[in-house]
Formats: structure tokens, sequence, C-alpha cells
């Protein structure tokens, strides 16, 4: 199975074929691994890195390696009227997530980042997808790399929206299908994916 580890606007993806298109593709070293130093000079001059391995996921495992691991949840939440909810953080449209605590399971963690991102109560439909995010923290001074498993919500009740503005939320909106499909064009890739995997 392919991995794809989102860096902001920029992919990487770890592959026993070379993708054709605008991806540039990049042998894995002899060892089979593949330096967080390496892919990060690809990135400055390329927007779609390709890793081709012979074992892309135990590439994929030694680049992981390289970074803190962090668990998430999150979800499109739908209301009983078919609209979808939407956050609006640093500038861009985003969906509400976190990150997972101790002892929580994963579809108890986005109910509750939802809830604590937007105050809307939730349940969970179904699981959607998965993605893999990487960044600097610089409150740790640390590289993470995020895996977020996301779901389809629904609400539970009436709930006011209130925005979490210490974490950067700066409104949140409920949107119908198109609206929504027309604000995450602007989001980052991951959220984009989320979209796709609603609708199928």
């Amino acid at each position: 199975m392919d991995r794809t580890v989102y860096f902001a606007d920029k992919a990487v993806i770890f592959t026993a074929s070379a993708p054709s298109g605008e991806w540039y593709s990049v042998p894995a070293d002899p060892d089979g691994g593949i330096s967080r130093a390496k892919i990060l000079n690809f990135l400055e001059s390329h927007n779609f890195v390709a890793v081709v391995s012979a074992t892309p996921e135990t590439t994929f495992a030694a680049f992981a390696a390289q970074f803190a691991w962090v668990e998430a949840g999150g979800g499109v939440v739908v209301d009983d009227r078919g609209r979808w909810l939407l956050i609006h953080r640093n500038g861009r449209w985003d969906l509400p997530k976190g990150h997972l605590e101790a002892g929580e399971s994963i579809e108890t963690c986005a109910v509750r980042e939802v809830e604590e991102e937007t105050g809307v109560r939730s349940e969970v439909v179904r699981p959607l997808c998965a993605t893999l995010h990487a960044y600097w923290f610089p409150k740790t001074s640390r590289w993470e790399l995020k895996q977020t498993r996301w779901f389809e919500l629904r609400t539970v009740g009436a709930s006011a929206l209130q925005p979490q503005t210490e974490e950067g939320i700066e409104s949140v909106v409920w949107c119908t299908p198109a609206e929504a499909a027309q604000h995450v064009r602007e989001a980052f890739p991951t959220i984009r994916r989320v979209a796709e995997a609603m609708l199928r």
C-alpha cells in the first residue's frame, strides 16, 4: 500500500513504482530507508516527491522513525439538513480534529475534539480515511508526524456554534455540501482527501 505524507501543501509518496505526471521520483537509499533531511531538500524545489522502493512500507517505517509519532482524530459533522460543519483557522478552511489522549478510543477523541473546537455534540457514523501530516512543532522543538483518523459524524441535539479561539479557530459554520466543496478547494490537501472520502 502506498503511503502519502503531506508537508503543508506538498506531498511525499512511498511507492513501488514511479507515478506519472508532476511527481519527482527518487530511489530509496541502498539500505531501504531515506533521510528526512534528503526529503526536505527535495521539497525545496519540488511539490510532489515519490520515493520508489522495492519495499515501500519498510522505507516509510524508516522515514517515520525520524519523527515523533502523534495520533489524532477528527471529522465531518453532518446535521439533519445535510450540512457540513467547517472551521476557519489561521486563514484557511479546515475540519475539527485533535490529539488522542491516553486511554481514549480514536472515535471518542474525534467526538471530544469536535465539541471542544466547535461547541457541537456529535456521534460517529462511519470511518472515512486516515491522513499523514509532517511538520516542525516549535513548542517542543521537534519534527512530528501526525496520523489523523477521520470520521463522518452526525449531530446529537441542538448545539450553539462556539469557535475555540485559543486554538486559532476564527469561525465555525454550517455549509451545504456544495459550499463545503468550494471552501475545501483552498484547504490543505489532507482536508481535500477527507472531503473526497465523504463522497465515496
